[in-house]
């Protein structure tokens, strides 16, 4: 029986849409909604491809100086990570610039992209980084197992991306996390870590091979297998130790060998932006 997890996995792979055609219906100068605990107020701009979102009673960037902090889909990625509240902006589709402002909360998006479609979206992220206690703005980026570290490879950035933005969402519906480690290029073996409910989970090694393995392997052919590292046993529980014939045959059971046939040609490698657009992964410098 397949776990939930992999069912999640399976589901996120993306499907082909079409997108609706027609002009946006025009936004009322003022539209105020209230989601959950927070009212967030959208005002229009004079530009057509911004708009205002004001979370009434939150504020977003409070400095001393008045100055506010803008950042555009292009900026590198360290410079968009010291904003938590404009990093996840980013991750909806068509959103091209943000600016923090006081109380307030700009985003400019791209010109083919609809107003009504957006804001839903907008809404949600807002209103969860409202409700959630974290600064608009660090002083230093927030760094994590899946950040786009400058010394990166396009394989590595790749893993990174899919592991946050396809594998770790579905883990986490079912109380679990799982985060990246290491990838051997010599190998293609990717190294992660669980956590959670995945930790001792009987479904675990069924999720981290016809999941996370499947996943990665379809869109990083680099990727040859996933391991997890093993947790040290619980304390006071001794652990059970195997003769060598039993640690080898079930080594054998976990492992998964990839031949390779060497007389055919190898593909061409798709480009990481190629590779980010295939998966569904909005792409940014």
């Amino acid at each position: 029986m397949i776990s939930s997890c992999v069912r999640s996995l399976l589901r996120s792979r993306p499907m082909a849409t079409s997108s609706p055609s027609g002009s946006a219906a025009r936004l009322h100068p003022s539209w105020l909604q209230q989601l959950r605990t927070v009212f967030i107020q959208t005002t229009e701009t004079p530009n057509p491809e911004s708009m205002k979102f004001i979370p009434t009673g939150v504020p977003v960037y409070p400095s001393e100086d008045g100055n506010g902090f803008y950042v555009t889909k292009n900026d590198p990625a360290m410079e968009i990570r010291r904003s938590p509240l404009a990093k996840s902006i980013f991750e909806v589709e068509g959103v091209k610039a943000v600016y923090l402002g006081n109380d307030f909360v700009t985003v400019t998006k791209y010109a083919e992209h609809k107003w009504n479609l957006l804001n839903p979206e907008l809404f949600e992220v807002i209103m969860n980084w409202a409700e959630g206690g974290k600064p608009a703005l660090m002083d230093k980026p927030d760094i994590t197992d899946t950040t786009i570290l400058d010394d990166d490879d396009e394989v590595v950035a790749m893993i990174k991306e899919l592991i946050e933005a396809r594998i770790r969402p579905a883990v986490q519906e079912d109380g679990g996390d799982i985060r990246y480690v290491s990838f051997a290029e010599d190998t293609g073996v990717v190294t992660v870590r669980l956590a959670g409910s995945c930790v001792g989970c009987p479904s675990s090694a069924v999720t981290l091979k016809q999941g996370v393995e499947n996943m990665l392997m379809h869109y990083v052919p680099e990727v040859k297998v996933v391991e997890a590292l093993e947790e040290p046993p619980d304390d006071g529980q001794p652990r059970v130790e195997q003769d060598d014939d039993e640690e080898q045959e079930a080594t054998n059971d976990v492992k998964v060998n990839h031949h390779s046939n060497s007389e055919s040609q190898p593909p061409k490698q798709k480009s990481y932006e190629e590779r980010l657009a295939q998966a569904g992964i909005p792409f940014s410098d």
